[in-house]
Parts: structure tokens; C-alpha cells; sequence
């Protein structure tokens, strides 16, 4: 059994409170952890105990540095990250962008919501992914 442990690769200030506020409201047990860009989720991961690996892994396709796309290739690279969910979430609609990350290792590639119903449902299936 894994923490209530989600990292969370995002550099926009309003969706981290967006993501802050919905998550906690669904489970207050959560532990969030956010990043503002990809070599920051990337030197988390390489250097936490294998009691600290999130039991969830939300990334921004658009980042500083590295791109989720190009975390997702990273992560492939150690056995210690495959049984971790790892979601995309972007503003691009892009097919190409999809199948980039589902072949790079998403479990998931989902399109920002435009309101807070259906970012909460998104939510609700973000934590359906959640291993425990």
C-alpha cells in the first residue's frame, strides 16, 4: 500500500489552486505535491525513498524545461515508476499529443476542463487511477 501521495507537475498558479481546492474537497486525506516544472519532478522522483513515491503522478504536457511527454520517457527508463499512474493533462487537443504520451507511458492523456463541474469530475476519475 502506497501513501495518499499525488505529485503534480503544473506551473500555473490558478490550476494549482483549482487542483488544491477540488482534491481536497473530494479526499481530505490527500497529500499534494507540486512541481513547476519537469526537472523538479524528475530530481523528486530520482531521489525519494521508495516510501515516498506518490501512488499518483499528474503532469502538464506544457511545462518549463521538460515537457510531460518528455518526463514520461524518462520515467519509462525505471522499473522503480511502473506501477505508478501517470496522467497527462493539457490544453491541446492534439491527437499526436495523445498518442505521443500513451506510447511515452500514460495511463491517461486528458484535456483541461473550461469549468469547475467538469474539472471536479475529471478529479473523480484522476482518483479512480489512484493506487493505494
Amino acid at each position: 500500500m502506497r501513501n495518499n501521495l499525488i505529485l503534480i507537475g503544473e506551473d500555473d498558479p490558478d490550476d494549482e489552486e483549482f487542483l488544491t481546492e477540488i482534491f481536497r474537497s473530494l479526499d481530505g486525506s490527500l497529500l499534494l505535491l507540486f512541481k513547476q516544472n519537469g526537472d523538479a519532478v524528475l530530481n523528486y522522483l530520482s531521489n525519494a525513498a521508495e516510501s515516498d513515491l506518490p501512488s499518483l503522478i499528474l503532469l502538464d504536457y506544457n511545462m518549463p524545461g521538460l515537457n510531460g511527454q518528455e518526463i514520461l520517457k524518462e520515467l519509462k527508463k525505471d522499473p522503480r515508476f511502473d506501477a505508478i499512474p501517470r496522467l497527462i493533462w493539457s490544453t491541446s487537443r492534439s491527437a499526436a499529443h495523445r498518442e505521443m504520451c500513451i506510447t511515452s507511458g500514460a495511463s491517461d492523456y486528458l484535456v483541461k476542463p473550461s469549468n469547475v463541474n467538469d474539472l471536479e469530475e475529471m478529479c473523480r476519475y484522476m482518483l479512480s487511477t489512484f493506487h493505494r
